[in-house]
């Protein structure tokens, strides 16, 4: 597991943009935390500073919100809290989805744990305090 990068949430977007720069050969993302952690925050300010222009949202009972990027490409997110069995996501077609080469930003990653692919970044969100820490891992 790679150090910890932590924040404020009034730091959120600073935090964000640099995760981005610093984990730019990445397009799928599966992040981990418990309820409230601060997953769904942190995917709202990704997409901001990737240009998502539209309302970001947890998909809760879509599973997945498709949004647009600043040059118009797709940006998809993913929440799995409830799914009982992996197959409800390829039913979604998400390895379609992973192999579009979009970005990927995955909530519940732990629901579809053996789907992920080798080139997903295990992204982990944590509390401590005020804070938030993110430390990541490959799949």
């Amino acid at each position: 597991m790679q150090s910890g990068q932590e924040f404020t949430l009034d730091e959120i977007e600073l935090a964000a943009a640099g995760f981005l720069k610093t984990h730019f050969r990445f397009r799928i993302f599966a992040f981990f935390g418990e309820m409230g952690a601060g997953k769904t925050t942190f995917i709202k300010a990704l997409c901001k500073i990737l240009g998502v222009s539209e309302n970001i949202s947890s998909p809760t009972f879509a599973l997945v919100n498709e949004y647009k990027d600043g040059s118009g490409n797709p940006v998809y997110h993913f929440d799995f809290y409830r799914i009982e069995k992996e197959q409800e996501a390829v039913d979604i077609g998400v390895n379609e989805y992973f192999n579009s080469g979009c970005y990927c930003f995955i909530e519940w990653s732990e629901k579809i744990l053996h789907l992920l692919p080798e080139e997903a970044l295990k992204v982990h969100i944590s509390v401590a305090s005020e804070n938030r820490i993110i430390t990541t891992e490959n799949v």
